[in-house]
Order: C-alpha cells, then structure tokens, then sequence
C-alpha cells in the first residue's frame, strides 16, 4: 500500500477525531481515567493526535513543536508496573476506533490497534521505577504497515 496509515486515516482531521474519541473513552473508564485525574494539559487532545499522527507517517509537528520521544517517555515512567491500566486503555483505543469512523477498514483498524498496544505495553511502560530512568534524545517510534520502522 503506497499510502501511509496516517494518510489512510483521515491525516491530521482523522488523527485529531481519534485523540478526542480516545481521550473520551479514558475519562469515563475508572481505571484508566485515574492516570490522569490529577489533570491534563489542555491542549492534550492535539499534542495527542500530533504525536500519533506523526507516529504513522504524518508530519513532524510534535517534534517540531512539542517535544521529543523522551519527554512523552517520561510523562508516562515512574508509575510502577501497570498491566490492568494498560490493557484498559488498549480496549479504550479499540472503542475509539471505532468511535471515530476508522474501524470500517479492517486492515486500518487492526494496524492501528497493533501499534497503539505496542507503545502501551514497550515503549510507554518500559521505565517502571522512575521518570528519571528515561535517557536522554529517544527518538520518535514510526510505525508503516508492516510494523514498527526500523532505522
């Protein structure tokens, strides 16, 4: 397929409908919606979908923006290990998939299940003890097709 799977969903428009529709979900899941009940930034629902959107093949906007891999890494790091809370937001991201008009295509719906599940449970729950754990200039996981974009 010649398309990126960002293009694939909707580009910017359909990352931004899927970051809304997933944030939703988190905060009307008890689990889940702990991680963030202390507060968010409100600007997360588009930091979210720049991040993805870049992820899968869209532009660089959250690098050039907002940060790097290592500053979202460490939002995510010192919260001990987390296997419920991850699971939850997974079935969270499946329901917003759908919540957003991108679960008619199959392959797009289990693509972007795959890499959602993957930053869940690696990269986002790789440093379970403390934020400071998290080194320096990680760079921003891409995600094809085929899987995670190997440099």
């Amino acid at each position: 397929m010649d398309q990126t799977v960002y293009a694939a969903a909707g580009g910017s428009e359909g990352m931004f409908r899927l970051a809304t529709a997933w944030h939703a979900r988190v905060l009307a899941d008890d689990v889940v919606g702990h991680a963030i009940s202390h507060g968010y930034r409100p600007d997360h629902t588009e930091r979210l979908a720049a991040y993805w959107a870049e992820a899968l093949g869209g532009p660089p906007a959250y690098s050039g923006r907002y940060g790097d891999e290592t500053s979202v890494v460490r939002v995510h790091s010192g919260n001990g290990p987390h296997e419920e809370m991850d699971r939850r937001a997974i079935a969270c991201f499946d329901q917003a998939i759908a919540d957003a008009g991108l679960a008619t295509d199959d392959r797009l719906r289990k693509v972007l299940h795959d890499y959602f599940a993957w930053a869940t449970t690696t990269t986002m729950a790789r440093y379970h003890a403390a934020a400071d754990d998290v080194p320096e200039g990680l760079p921003l996981p891409h995600w094809s097709w085929d899987g995670l974009v190997r440099g």
